[in-house]
Parts: structure tokens; C-alpha cells; sequence
């Protein structure tokens, strides 16, 4: 019997109502993706990123670096538009 559990997902944006978001399917590899890595600028998360890009590459995605100009404030409109239209995949880096 195979169970499957329920994952909550949090937006740290401090929406006062919570917007309905369907989750994408995940892709079957990562091989042939373009994964961007967005560090949000809070101490170490370079770290945590250098080492995932690492993972990533050795399994065949292509990773692009992105940063925000501070964790304090979202990320500027460009710069989402900037790895919307050329990533696949995102990855956000919250570390301390």
C-alpha cells in the first residue's frame, strides 16, 4: 500500500490572502534543464548554492547564477522576468 503525504507550502511574501497555485509536474530529469539559482543575499547562501550547482552540473543541468540586490524586498521586476524566461527550473537560497 502506498501512501502518499500532503505537503503544505508556505509563500514568505506576507500575502494577506493565499492565491490558489497548482504545483507543475517535475520534470523526469534534470539532465537538459536550465536551473536557475536565485541567492536572496543573506550571509552563506553562495555557499549552500555553490555547493547544489555542483549537484545539479553532475547531473546534467545547466545552471544559471542569479542574485537579489537585497533579502530585505522581493526581487526587482526585471530580474524575474530576467530567469522566468530563461530558466526551466528555480531554485531560491534561504540561508543564514
Amino acid at each position: 500500500m502506498k501512501v502518499l503525504a500532503t505537503r503544505v507550502l508556505l509563500d514568505p511574501t506576507g500575502e494577506r490572502s493565499l492565491p490558489i497555485r497548482e504545483r507543475l509536474p517535475r520534470p523526469a530529469t534534470l539532465s537538459g534543464q536550465v536551473v536557475g539559482l536565485l541567492d536572496i543575499h543573506k550571509p552563506r547562501g553562495d555557499i549552500f548554492l555553490d555547493q547544489l550547482e555542483q549537484l545539479l552540473t553532475d547531473a546534467g543541468a545547466q545552471v544559471r547564477r542569479y542574485q537579489k540586490p537585497t533579502f530585505a524586498k522581493p526581487a526587482p521586476v526585471d530580474l524575474r522576468h530576467e530567469i522566468a524566461t530563461q530558466c526551466t527550473l528555480v531554485i531560491e537560497a534561504l540561508a543564514d
